[in-house]
């Protein structure tokens, strides 16, 4: 079974995008543009929302000699996952897209929990999301995400857009790893749990 991992930088008081949805807080870290160039493998499946969408495709397909977080910087880490972006396989949840010509992209007009669920059955690599938190909220509805990776940044906003909203029930996470980096960026990954733990005393 592939499993679906949910990628977002968020800053301390928990949103993952200003209000307008810039990304201009973001606080630049070589060590992680590294780790994550260094665990790319194959081929993979990203799963996006419209909006996230629209700002991956018009910045990655020409990224492969350019930084996101630093412009006018280039590195081989993000060459990488330039490269690797550009191969996956993207699927697009609009029902206002009527095309997704970027390469390797499909659209959906309709979120449906059990294409999710078959997509997951099929062999492959990991299937990942960035942004796009009304699908991530639909997928945590559905209970259809394995891991959550939060880079937490060491920055207050003071409002935005949360990642999560809507969902009609708490959803318990455990802690896999806790990570802090120089710039004071820490990296979270969790996993949600799969069944609740018994009452104390049993029963």
């Amino acid at each position: 079974m592939r499993q679906i991992v949910a990628f977002d930088r968020v800053s301390a008081d928990g949103y993952f995008a200003a209000a307008d949805g810039g990304l201009g807080w973001v606080v630049p870290e070589e060590e992680l543009d590294r780790a994550a160039a260094q665990n790319l493998s194959g081929s993979g499946t990203i799963l996006f929302g419209r909006r996230t969408y629209d700002m991956f495709e018009s910045f990655w397909p020409h990224a492969l000699d350019a930084n996101p977080h630093a412009p006018g910087q280039h590195s081989p880490e993000i060459r990488a996952m330039a490269q690797w972006i550009n191969d996956a396989e993207k699927i697009v949840f609009s029902r206002t897209r009527t095309e997704v010509p970027w390469r390797n992209s499909r659209l959906l007009p309709e979120f449906d929990p059990r294409e999710i669920e078959a997509l997951k059955s099929r062999p492959g690599n990991g299937i990942m999301i960035f942004g796009s938190g009304s699908i991530v909220s639909q997928l945590t509805e559905h209970g259809l995400i394995d891991e959550y990776h939060f880079i937490v940044a060491p920055i207050l906003l003071g409002g935005g857009r949360t990642l999560v909203s809507g969902v009609p029930a708490s959803v318990r996470l455990d802690l896999v790893e806790a990570t802090p980096f120089p710039s004071g960026n820490v990296r979270l990954r969790y996993a949600r749990r799969s069944s609740s733990p018994p009452p104390p005393g049993g029963g």
